[in-house]
């Protein structure tokens, strides 16, 4: 049985027991959380699929930890004008282990 849900404008395909990094969520370490915009159920051949979003189905999961993604270098170059930016950036992200799939 998995499960695909939004979380931060982005989609994810879930099971139990599995680890998922999204985008960083307000919740303490060890807190549960649950999603509610479920976008599709599949238990065995059984498919659910939401318009757009399946009534009554939540993904439940624990927050395991907080961090930053590996650094992302931006470099940009105009040549021959004398102009070069180097930019970075860090993405903050909140790991979950997906505990069950309700609905």
């Amino acid at each position: 049985m998995y499960a695909v849900f939004k979380s931060g404008g982005k989609q994810y395909r879930a099971a139990a027991g599995e680890t998922v990094r999204v985008e960083k969520l307000p919740a303490g370490v060890g807190s549960e959380v649950v999603m509610d915009q479920v976008l599709l159920v599949v238990d065995g051949e059984q498919v659910r699929l939401g318009t757009p979003l399946v009534a009554g189905a939540s993904v439940s999961a624990k927050v395991v930890a907080h961090g930053q993604a590996d650094k992302v270098k931006i470099f940009k170059l105009r040549r021959r004008k004398h102009y070069e930016k180097h930019q970075g950036h860090r993405q903050k992200f909140t790991e979950l282990e997906i505990t069950g799939i309700n609905g």
